[in-house]
């Protein structure tokens, strides 16, 4: 399909709600079923999500797609430092991610969902073994059998970020056309010298997110969390004449 292609042979409103629906379907997922994913397909989301709005056409963006033993010798590396309490306290998010003070509403929002996730998985307040546990999920992609890893030139500024946000969407949702999920984490942030190491990555390139990518596992009572979202008119002004 090209840029300059017609819509496809559907009605207004069945195209309207095949839209919907990917964007209104897109969850964070935290349990994944083992099966692959073909090399092909990955390439056909990248190839829709590289058309994503960027300034001035600079396309900040850089991939790096790791599956099979290279993604099982990334997580191992990272699980080491992840439980090795001397070597873990050196390792540091390179940017701010989340505000370094957390203000109403956010702040209640955040801990909505963290609560909400672990009710469903049976984890009480205080359980910090199994919180831990579970959050150390993130570092094996949540046993997705496709792991993306998103940086970007150091030279770049704020907007780039902005521009990559709407790249890492455009992911996201072109893989719902194929059934596929995803989980963007940040998580991986607090690794990136230990992922740049291993993927041997550029000095000039800086760390931005991580994202998993396979076949949700529906069994799985994680799965179940669907997040809230505020209503349209609690964060829209509209002005008129």
């Amino acid at each position: 399909m090209k840029r300059n292609d017609t819509p496809p042979t559907m009605d207004a409103d069945a195209l309207r709600k095949a839209i919907e629906w990917a964007i209104l379907s897109r969850r964070s997922v935290r349990a994944f079923r083992p099966t692959p994913v073909p090399r092909e397909t990955v390439e056909s989301i990248l190839d829709v999500a590289r058309f994503a709005a960027t300034g001035v056409n600079i396309q900040p963006w850089r991939v790096h797609v790791v599956t099979g033993h290279t993604k099982d010798r990334i997580c191992a590396a990272i699980q080491r430092v992840n439980e090795d309490s001397a070597l873990d306290e050196t390792c540091t998010d390179e940017w701010d991610y989340y505000p370094r003070e957390w203000i109403s509403p956010y702040l209640e929002r955040k801990r909505s969902v963290g609560w909400k996730l672990y009710g469903l998985l049976g984890i009480e307040k205080g359980d910090k073994e199994r919180m831990q546990a579970q959050h150390s999920r993130n570092y094996q992609f949540f046993d997705a059998p496709v792991g993306l890893f998103f940086t970007i030139d150091r030279v770049m500024q704020q907007c780039s970020l902005l521009d990559y946000g709407m790249f890492l969407q455009n992911i996201m949702i072109a893989a719902r056309a194929y059934g596929l999920s995803t989980c963007p984490q940040a998580a991986f942030m607090k690794y990136h010298q230990v992922i740049a190491e291993q993927l041997r990555l550029e000095t000039s390139e800086m760390f931005v997110v991580g994202m998993s990518l396979g076949f949700a596992d529906a069994s799985r009572i994680e799965n179940t969390l669907v997040t809230e979202r505020a209503e349209v008119g609690s964060f829209t002004t509209f002005y008129s004449e």
